[in-house]
């Protein structure tokens, strides 16, 4: 049955009492197999796409400047929407370069943290922006990535393609992910 959210709490109490009620961390799961778990609970319940996107904004703090939600989180798929606002707007009237780059690398790695094993993590080393139009109005990040099998650090190449409202590819963001064992994982 779907959880209900009381409407009479703050926000943060609100999640609170669902997250003493319904816990979604456990050691053995990876952060993206906690977070999948996560979105699976949360779209049970009014608003959780919502709750998602904050919870990520918490653990998270500089991408959630731009605003970013979650629309599709799978394994090894994301799709993010970027509402067009003041805040992410630079003097030509369209968003910020730098605000395409931040959405694009948040997308992902959401899509590649879907796919590691808890043994595993990644770090980026680099990222590449193509600026093909100016964004303006909503637009929409996607990424779908099959990372390898990591047994030492191997350097891996995500890609996020951004759209605007008339599917019109604006940008694509390519990140370089290193990947590699979890110190307590590497053999010695």
């Amino acid at each position: 049955s779907p959880h209900k959210l009381p409407s009479h709490l703050p926000f943060i109490e609100i999640l609170e009492q669902y997250f003493k009620e319904t816990p979604i961390t456990q050691p053995s799961l990876s952060v993206g197999q906690q977070l999948l778990k996560a979105v699976k609970t949360l779209s049970t319940i009014p608003g959780g796409h919502f709750i998602l996107s904050r919870i990520i904004a918490w653990k998270i703090p500089y991408s959630a400047t731009i605003g970013a939600r979650v629309s599709v989180l799978e394994p090894g798929f994301a799709r993010l929407v970027l509402k067009d606002k003041k805040a992410v707007r630079n003097h030509l009237n369209s968003i910020h370069a730098v605000a395409l780059t931040n959405f694009g690398e948040l997308t992902s790695g959401l899509a590649l943290i879907t796919r590691l094993p808890a043994n595993v993590r990644g770090i980026v080393i680099n990222i590449n922006t193509e600026y093909l139009k100016k964004a303006r109005d909503t637009l929409i990040a996607e990424c779908r990535c099959d990372p390898p099998l990591v047994t030492r650090d191997v350097d891996y190449t995500v890609e996020a393609v951004i759209k605007d409202h008339a599917q019109d590819v604006v940008a694509k963001v390519r990140v370089v992910w290193r990947l590699g064992l979890k110190p307590d994982d590497v053999k010695r």
